[in-house]
């Protein structure tokens, strides 16, 4: 600054010495001009108005007269001419200096303005909050106000008049010096963050505006260094929020999402670009009541626990447990809600389980104990009715004794399978060949039931033994099959199977109650109408029954499971609506027959090969279970809840994955279209299709989709490895 104005400045004294020598110099030449031509004109006159005379007039007296007033003429007319001359010369002289003075002061009120606005430039510069820096095209500090000494961590005085090169050592080896460099040649402003490294070891990070000035280039500099230790900190707060498994997000008070993490966009399935800004009552409820409510208590009371249903982007209901937190401004005015979703559906299913169980278990004590008085009751009857009837020879009395007998009959009937329900089955244990009951129940279909229902029954010939009694376990079967009857009034098929099944821990996880051994898996399955979701979980609990009134008691599917729950088994249900029911009964095998059989038929699993396994389930447990069992054994495993998920994650990592595993009943997309969204994408892809419904119509879908072979469900973890080993190789899977 000090340069510019020394330079562009000049002092009054130089403006004096301007205004007065021009003028004077002028009147110089002019003056000696008149000088001589008065002269010249002078001594022409002289020289020839005498020689005229002297020729004209010889009188010496009138040539003294005449010469006397000739004198006095050339004075007069010299003097005229001379006052005219003079005149102009001195007049022009003077509106020259008028005007040279008026100009003097015009530029003397121009400098005082100038030097003012200089002066609020500096004052401007030295007050800013930003670092302002002047470097000349020689790099030399031509200027710097606080701002910027502050920031350069030295005093000003081993700053200015020093180049950029001298005050920082290697300063040609950074990115700032090739920005001003840029700047300087080329002429053109710059803008960008760097960072500068300050000759006590430390560090900052800036963000610099370079503009090209006359002098050479103006530098304003912003210190971000706390502003990026922030944003790094905040990163951070970020990355570790994302991390959480918990669904952590943040809305207005106008419900409108301003954070989304990593754990929502998996619990609820949208990404933070998708809901940034929209409102969380329309995407997450479909009725907003509860969520109003809730959030009516966080802006009274702060804060909000509780459980509220939410809907996922697949329009899939979940139960969570939120914490939710009112943020305030600096002021203490209410501005956010911070959220802070668990998803507890599966914790609050395994409560529904318990709790159903408690309330069977109080309900079999309570029909227990009513049975025993109904016992009580109905047994002094039917010994009466036989002292009655011996009594008693009237016919028509005899008919009415025979009613009442077989009522009261039919009533302790009743009375056995409540007390099967209520103590779990007592009976007789011995060894049983399945096969053998499964004949015996096909016959008795096949005489009873209506023809318009066709039965298929396969019993393979090496079928393990049960233990167990005959009795209970031929009324499970045949319960099973009056309840397909009734489920296809119009006719259909009803399949009867069985085979030997290898329960091992991973399928025994998968299946609450479940424990691992040897079983025999009988399998009754309809084409009939099939069950709801809501019924499938009230269907074995007592007393309970779809059919009309009068034409079921609710206690046959309750008595069958006490009755498998009595020989250590269990049962399994599959239906879905209008297109029939499956039900598995897991029965323990005889110990001696099946070991052998084990210990002859025992097949070696082939450990994995690092192959990567994608496997499409919409059932968590299953997708965990499946997934610990085949990284024990050699393989890495990719989980997707559905079809669309899968589609998504295959299309990103298709040339890296080795077999897809994918359940054919799925929401969204079930599994013959994701097969075929996976087939387009890479044709030679190999894909293991699995359900446990109406397995026979879903193997020829997977096929007609273009998978390779398919395995029922539930399987066990050497049938999985079996199946997975023999489609990688190529082999044929029976």
């Amino acid at each position: 600054m000090a340069k510019i104005a020394a330079t562009s400045c000049p002092d009054s004294r130089s403006l004096n010495a301007s205004s007065s020598d021009v003028p004077a110099g002028r009147t110089l030449i002019r003056s000696w001009r008149i000088a001589g031509l008065y002269g010249f004109v002078a001594l022409l006159w002289i020289y020839f108005s005498d020689h005229a005379l002297e020729a004209l007039v010889q009188d010496p007296a009138l040539l003294i007269h005449i010469g006397m007033y000739k004198g006095i003429f050339f004075v007069l007319v010299t003097t005229f001419v001379l006052f005219l001359m003079m005149q102009r010369t001195f007049g022009e002289t003077e509106r020259n200096y008028l005007a040279l003075k008026v100009s003097d002061d015009e530029l003397r009120q121009a400098m005082t303005k100038l030097t003012r606005s200089e002066q609020r430039y500096k004052s401007t510069l030295d007050s800013s909050l930003q670092g302002c820096q002047i470097i000349g095209a020689d790099w030399v500090y031509l200027y710097l106000n606080d701002v910027a000494v502050r920031q350069s961590r030295r005093p000003r005085e081993e700053l200015l008049g020093r180049t950029m090169l001298e005050c920082w050592p290697g300063f040609s080896q950074t990115t700032v010096y090739e920005m001003l460099r840029r700047c300087l040649e080329e002429r053109k402003p710059f803008q960008g963050e760097t960072e500068f490294a300050f000759l006590d070891g430390g560090t900052g990070v800036f963000d610099v505006h370079a503009q090209p000035v006359p002098e050479g280039v103006f530098v304003l500099s912003i210190d971000v260094t706390d502003r990026r230790k922030s944003d790094m900190k905040l990163r951070e707060q970020a990355a570790l929020l994302d991390g959480a498994r918990d669904a952590i997000l943040v809305r207005d008070l106008e419900h409108h999402i301003l954070y989304w993490n990593h754990g929502a966009e998996r619990l609820y399935g949208w990404s933070a670009a998708e809901v940034a800004g929209r409102s969380i009552k329309e995407l997450l409820y479909r009725d907003p009541a509860a969520f109003c409510e809730a959030t009516a208590m966080v802006v009274e009371k702060g804060e909000w626990t509780g459980e509220i249903e939410q809907h996922t982007r697949e329009g899939r209901a979940i139960i969570i447990e939120g914490r939710w937190t009112l943020m305030r401004d600096k002021d203490g005015c209410p501005q956010s809600i911070f959220a802070i979703n668990t998803d507890v559906t599966e914790r609050k299913k395994l409560e529904q389980q318990f709790l159903r169980a408690q309330r069977m278990e109080s309900i079999g004590t309570l029909a227990g104990g009513i049975a025993h008085d109904l016992n009580n009751v109905l047994s002094p009857i039917l010994m009466s009715i036989e002292l009655l009837r011996m009594q008693e020879k009237d016919a028509r009395r005899q008919n009415i004794l025979s009613t009442i007998e077989s009522s009261t009959k039919r009533g302790a009937e009743m009375v056995r399978q409540v007390l099967s329900f209520a103590r779990g089955v007592e009976g007789r244990q011995m060894e049983v060949q399945p096969r053998h009951l499964l004949r015996e129940i096909e016959k008795i279909v096949d005489e009873t039931f209506l023809k318009t229902i066709r039965v298929s029954c396969d019993v393979p010939a090496d079928l393990w033994t049960v233990t167990g009694d005959p009795t209970q376990l031929h009324q499970v079967l045949l319960n099973l099959c009056v309840n397909a009857r009734d489920a296809m009034p119009e006719g259909g098929l009803l399949s009867l199977s069985a085979e030997n099944m290898i329960v091992d821990e991973s399928f025994a996880a998968m299946h609450g109650g479940a424990q691992a051994g040897l079983y025999v898996l009988f399998c009754v399955s309809d084409t009939g109408s099939g069950m709801s979701p809501e019924v499938v979980e009230r269907i074995f609990e007592p007393f309970f029954t779809t059919k009309e009134v009068g034409k079921g008691t609710g206690l046959g599917l309750s008595t069958s499971m006490a009755i498998i729950k009595s020989h250590g088994g269990f049962v399994r249900v599959e239906s879905e609506t209008g297109k029939g029911t499956l039900f598995r009964v897991y029965v323990p095998a005889g110990v001696r027959g099946a070991h052998e059989q084990m210990h002859e038929t025992g097949t070696a699993v082939e450990l994995g090969k690092g192959e990567l396994v994608l496997v499409v389930d919409d059932e968590a447990a299953v997708r965990q279970i499946t997934r610990q069992t085949l990284e024990a054994f050699g393989y890495r495993v990719l989980l997707a809840s559905d079809g669309a998920e899968a589609s998504a994650l295959f299309a990103t990592r298709k040339d890296e994955i080795d077999v897809v595993i994918t359940d054919m009943m799925m929401p969204v997309m079930d599994g013959p279209a994701t097969i075929q969204v996976m087939k387009r994408m890479r044709p030679e892809i190999k894909i293991i299709g699995a359900s446990g419904l109406n397995v026979a119509a879903l193997t020829i879908k997977a096929a007609e989709a273009g998978a390779h072979c398919f395995i029922p469900k539930p399987f066990t973890a050497e049938s999985l490895l079996l199946v997975i080993r023999r489609t990688l190789d190529g082999k044929p899977v029976s």
